[in-house]
């Protein structure tokens, strides 16, 4: 166990609504790297062991600690695994309007660097355990808390030690909540919309080495040089995919989507189900949300960095790009997503694959994805819950390597116009009070629910439509 910290300024009686948790939390300085996200653990772990819950701490370097805390249940279900990170990103170079790390609340919303990722969800998921252990109130099964420190950059000391140095902390568990979940697609104008992560798409980044005769750059290229090839390699991904496949998660997703949308956005949507090629389908709609259906319809590619030249005046004899390729969640493999960007760039290049992402169980929605959107309904009589992939990538494609199936849920209620997607890693991160408390409210719902019954089989290439 590590020692306790103090925690920063401010009142010492311990917080149990979510808006005192995440204050405190955001006031925490854990920007990673380098992260020194101990005094902020130890923290929750004090919160927490106050309450009389079980805490416990496993460190792969010193002061970078993963807190798990464990709430009983009655033994009717499997552990519920919860997971949050409370390491953030950097603000260098940004500009606030206010201090990232104050935790000051304005205008009924909660600024701070980490208010939405993801302090402000594990303001909630703690909240809730805090008012069912004061309230005396037994889960059906145990829920396990998990707090890592490493999210942002790796996952090495966080998620993937634990799951690969202590699996047996996880023994049970079938199903899990994290981060994502509950951005809005821009269609608040036509529905308020409460996604929940099913999927994500796997990380596939690759260094493209393009190599040619080097020379004067006063004359013309040669066709074999470095400079041609990368020409033609940014002609080959320029639309950013590389084939369209509707998976049969998406298939659902845009028909459960288009059900809840008012004449025309419902025909647009309706008709991008049809034929996700068609470049008119989604005419007229947000940006934003078209590039988002875009991406996961496809295995996406982009060309991020560029290293190359030695001078002005010289043709380069050699050329690197470094590409960021997301492939999509079912049973496409990292040789199916080389041999299509292959296609497109042609086999003068040599290709290197630098990262590749886990590979995750085909996406399940069953009783448990049924419980998450009866919560949302139950909450929100007017949202329209809707099972989404993300284009990211989070900590739940390592708890997913345990065989656990993951989701993403950040419960939120909201007005039209807010757009929480857009202040993820942005100056004046913040989110409304409100929006706190109805995600607390939630996940209380959610721990307090009747055991889950098991439904569907998981959704395969074999149940959907392709294209």
């Amino acid at each position: 166990m590590t020692a306790h910290a103090p925690g920063p300024a401010g009142s010492t009686a311990p917080p149990v609504s979510p808006v005192g948790i995440a204050q405190r939390l955001i006031r925490f300085n854990t920007v990673n790297p380098p992260g020194d996200e101990a005094e902020c653990v130890a923290w929750i772990q004090r919160l927490l062991d106050g309450a009389g819950i079980e805490t416990k701490i496993v460190s792969a370097v010193p002061g970078r600690p993963n807190l798990i805390a464990r709430l009983p249940g009655r033994g009717l279900e499997p552990p519920l695994l919860l997971h949050a990170h409370v390491d953030v990103v950097s603000v260098e170079g940004q500009q606030w309007t206010r201090p990232p790390f104050d935790g000051e609340i304005v205008d009924g919303e909660l600024w701070g660097r980490g208010a939405v990722d993801m302090k402000g969800l594990l303001a909630m998921m703690l909240s809730a355990m805090l008012r069912m252990r004061a309230a005396g109130e037994v889960p059906a099964g145990d829920v396990l808390l998990v707090v890592v420190p490493d999210e942002e950059a790796g996952s090495t000391v966080g998620a993937r030690f634990l799951v690969e140095r202590h699996p047996e902390l996880f023994e049970g568990v079938r199903y899990a909540i994290g981060e994502d979940g509950g951005a809005e697609l821009r269609l608040g104008r036509y529905a308020r919309v409460h996604p929940i992560v099913v999927a994500e798409k796997r990380t596939c980044w690759v260094r493209a080495r393009l190599r040619g005769p080097a020379g004067h750059a006063s004359r013309v290229a040669a066709e074999d040089g470095a400079v041609r090839k990368l020409g033609r390699l940014l002609a080959g991904i320029s639309d950013g995919g590389l084939g369209v496949e509707l998976t049969p998660v998406v298939d659902r997703m845009l028909a459960e989507l288009a059900a809840a949308l008012p004449s025309p956005v419902r025909e647009g949507v309706t008709a991008f189900r049809a034929d996700p090629t068609d470049p008119g389908a989604l005419a007229g709609l947000d940006d934003t949300f078209v590039g988002y259906l875009r991406s996961v319809v496809q295995h996406t590619v982009s060309a991020t960095v560029l290293h190359g030249g030695t001078g002005t005046n010289v043709h380069p004899s050699e050329i690197t790009v470094e590409l960021d390729g997301r492939v999509l969640p079912g049973d496409f493999s990292t040789a199916d997503f080389l041999a299509r960007l292959r296609e497109r760039i042609g086999e003068d290049v040599d290709l290197e694959l630098f990262v590749e992402g886990e590979l995750t169980p085909p996406p399940r929605l069953d009783g448990f994805y049924d419980r998450l959107a009866a919560v949302l309904r139950a909450m929100d009589p007017n949202g329209v819950p809707l099972p989404v992939v993300t284009t990211a990538s989070t900590d739940a494609r390592v708890f997913s390597q345990l065989g656990i199936q993951c989701f993403g849920w950040l419960p939120l209620r909201h007005g039209p116009d807010t757009v929480y997607r857009d202040r993820l890693h942005c100056p004046d991160e913040r989110i409304a009070v409100s929006a706190l408390e109805f995600g607390a409210d939630c996940f209380h719902a959610l721990l307090s629910a009747p055991p889950v019954q098991d439904g569907p089989a998981p959704l395969t290439h074999g149940s959907g439509s392709e294209h």
